[in-house]
């Protein structure tokens, strides 16, 4: 008796049809469509809807080392309540006093208001992310600054004058390789 000798045989692909690369389809608009400028350039004003109606405000971006900062800028109403000499300014739901506990860091917040004698006149809503106290503390003050300007122009030239409007570019250096950090090295070991 002879065996035959069975093999398994793979069942067939399929050929999957080549892949065509995407075309290009033109969408006729009917409205003309406006060129987008990044965040950083464009001018925002919008309206936030409150209990009392909408509120107009100004919109800024502020950025320093790792963090980023949106400022929203309203006018001061005269329902808003003031304790005393200090800004009405809320980062991340809280008092900007509350969020920044050192006071040299809440000089930072509210100087370029300090710099136009306008403590009082404003409220801003900030939401900031990344970085530490001191990056977000600047990244604040840089996008109230930007702000402002938007607000009114004539303020642009006190503000650059004192340098509010300048975003500080210094940033971490990166590590080197073979050096534990940017520039510190090992011990140096002669034998």
């Amino acid at each position: 008796m002879v065996k035959k000798a069975t093999t398994k045989t793979k069942p067939k692909k399929e050929k999957e049809p080549k892949k065509e690369s995407p075309k290009e389809v033109v969408v006729e608009a009917e409205e003309p469509v406006e060129e987008v400028l990044p965040l950083e350039l464009e001018p925002e004003e919008g309206e936030k809807t409150n209990g009392n109606g909408k509120e107009k405000y100004f919109s800024a971006v502020g950025r320093r080392k790792e963090s980023v900062a949106r400022v929203r800028l309203f006018t001061k109403k005269s329902s808003d309540i003031i304790d005393g000499e200090k800004a009405l300014i809320i980062v991340n739901g809280k008092d900007y006093d509350v969020y920044f506990s050192d006071v040299n860091l809440q000089n930072v917040v509210e100087s370029p208001l300090k710099k136009l004698k306008s403590l009082n006149r404003f409220k801003a809503t900030v939401l900031v992310k990344g970085g530490g106290s001191r990056g977000q503390a600047d990244s604040v003050k840089h996008g109230i600054a930007r702000a402002l300007v938007l607000f009114d122009i004539n303020f642009r030239k006190k503000l650059k004058k004192s340098g509010l409007l300048t975003r500080d570019p210094r940033v971490k250096e990166r590590r080197k390789y073979g050096h534990k950090k940017a520039r510190k090295s090992g011990q140096f070991s002669k034998r």
